[in-house]
C-alpha cells in the first residue's frame, strides 16, 4: 500500500501503520491520504484511491459527497482532540470573563515605570471582571467535545443546559447528572449567560448563530466559537457586538471581519494544536486506514455506514461500495453462488444514500466474477483482500 501526507501528520501515527507501507509524494500511486487541513475540494481523485482519513474531526475541507459517489471511504477520528478543545473553551470562559489580556497589555505598556507594583492597584479596576461559578453555561451539541466542556463547567461551579438533537447513548452515559438537556436550542438560547458552540458546519447550522438566535439570548450574553467561523452570521453578530447585545466574542476561527470587530476574543486555530491532539488524531486517523485497507473494515467513516466482519483470515474477502437501493445483495450472492463459490460470512450496512458490503469466501473467485461484481447496477465500487 502507498499512503501520502498532505500535512504534517504526528510521526506516532505513521508508525501505527505497517511497516510494508509506502510513502508516496505522487498523489496518483497513493491508495490513501491521510490529511489534516489541506483542502481537497477541487483534487481529481485517482481511480485507485480507496481512502481519505483526516486526522481531525471537521472535514469541511474534503468533498465528502463526491468522495461516496466514487466509492472513497472518508474518515475522521471524533473525540481524539477533544481535549484539547476543551481546555481552549475554558480558557475562553475565563478570558471572557476577567480582562486579562486588558491587564497583561497594561503591565507590557507599564513595564519601564520603576514604581509598576504602586500604579497597577490604580490602573486594575479597568480590567475586573466576574467570576464564572454560578453562571450559566448554555452548550450547542452534546458531542464528545461538548460532553467534556459540559463536566468540566459542572465541576468549576457553573450550571449547565445543553441540547443536542442527535444525543447519543455514548455522550448521554458520559454527561454529568447536573447538566440539564433541554429538548429545545432556544431554552439554551434563553438560559445561557456563555453560550459554547459544538456543532459541524453543514448546511443545517451554517449561519445559526444569526440575528432570529441571538435575540432569544440574554442582553449581555458571551459567546464562544471554538468550532468554524460559518456557525455564525458575522453581519448579525457585528450589530449585536455594537449594541451589547452580545458582550464579547470568543473564537478559535476569525475570519477577516471578526478578527477587526470590537469585544473580539480570538485564537489562531488552537484548539486541537497540541501535541496531545496531534497524537491521538493521527494515531486515530491510522489505526482506522489501517483497519480498512487491510481488513475492509470501517469505523469513523463520514460517507459510509461502520461495518466490520473483524479480521480478514479466509481466502478471499469482497468489499463492495454501492447505492444503498433493493436487490444488490441478491445480485452479489447470484454471481458468487454461479461462481461455486461458498460464502462462509457476510455483513451488510447502510447509510442514507449509500452501502457497503464485506463478504467472506471460503474458495477464491476468478478474476471474471469481479468484473462482473464491478458492473452490475448500482455497484461504485469493488476491493478484494486475498490471503
Amino acid at each position: 500500500m502507498k499512503y501520502i501526507c498532505l500535512n504534517n501528520i504526528a510521526e506516532a501515527g505513521l508508525q501505527k501503520l505497517p511497516a510494508n507501507y509506502e510513502r508516496t509524494e505522487n498523489l496518483n500511486e497513493a491508495d490513501a491520504i491521510l490529511v489534516r487541513s489541506a483542502s481537497l475540494l477541487d483534487t481529481e481523485f485517482p481511480a485507485g484511491l480507496a481512502a481519505i482519513a483526516r486526522a481531525g474531526a471537521g472535514v469541511n475541507n474534503i468533498p465528502v459527497s463526491r468522495c461516496a459517489d466514487e466509492g472513497i471511504v472518508v474518515f475522521n477520528t471524533p473525540g481524539a482532540n477533544a481535549n484539547g478543545v476543551k481546555e481552549l473553551v475554558i480558557l475562553g470562559l475565563l478570558l471572557a470573563a476577567r480582562d486579562v489580556k486588558g491587564g497583561m497589555n497594561w503591565v507590557d505598556e507599564n513595564k519601564g515605570d520603576e514604581a509598576i507594583n504602586k500604579t497597577m492597584e490604580k490602573a486594575k479596576a479597568k480590567f475586573a471582571g466576574t467570576e464564572i461559578m454560578g453562571k450559566t453555561l448554555g452548550i450547542v451539541g452534546l458531542g464528545a467535545i461538548g460532553v467534556l466542556v459540559a463536566n468540566a463547567a459542572v465541576r468549576l461551579g457553573m450550571k449547565v443546559v445543553g441540547n443536542d438533537p442527535y444525543l447519543s447513548v455514548n455522550s448521554a452515559l458520559h454527561l454529568d447528572p447536573k447538566v440539564s438537556v433541554e429538548a429545545s436550542v432556544d431554552s439554551v438560547y434563553e438560559a445561557a449567560d456563555y453560550l459554547s458552540i459544538h456543532v459541524p458546519q453543514n448546511d443545517a447550522t451554517k449561519g445559526m448563530i444569526n440575528a432570529e438566535a441571538i435575540a432569544k439570548m440574554k442582553d449581555g450574553v458571551v459567546i464562544l466559537n471554538i468550532a468554524r467561523d460559518g456557525l455564525v452570521n458575522d453581519a448579525d453578530l457585528a450589530e449585536a457586538l455594537a449594541s451589547g447585545k452580545v458582550a464579547k466574542y470568543v473564537t478559535d476561527v476569525p475570519n477577516y471581519k471578526t478578527a477587526n470587530m470590537p469585544n473580539v476574543i480570538a485564537f489562531p486555530h488552537l484548539g486541537a494544536s497540541t501535541e496531545e491532539s496531534e497524537t491521538n488524531c493521527a494515531v486515530m486517523a491510522a489505526e482506522e486506514l489501517t483497519d480498512f485497507l487491510e481488513n475492509g473494515n470501517i469505523t469513523n467513516s463520514v460517507n459510509f455506514p461502520n461495518i466490520t466482519l473483524g479480521p480478514a483470515m479466509k481466502p478471499m474477502r469482497i468489499l463492495v461500495a454501492h447505492k444503498n437501493v433493493p436487490n444488490v445483495i441478491s445480485k452479489m450472492t447470484t454471481f458468487l453462488g454461479n461462481a461455486g463459490a461458498n460464502i462462509s460470512d457476510m455483513v451488510s450496512k447502510s447509510r442514507g444514500d449509500y452501502a457497503f458490503l464485506i463478504f467472506d469466501l471460503d474458495n477464491k473467485v476468478d478474476c471474471s466474477v469481479i468484473k462482473s461484481i464491478e458492473g452490475a447496477q448500482d455497484v461504485i465500487r469493488v476491493r478484494i483482500i486475498e490471503k
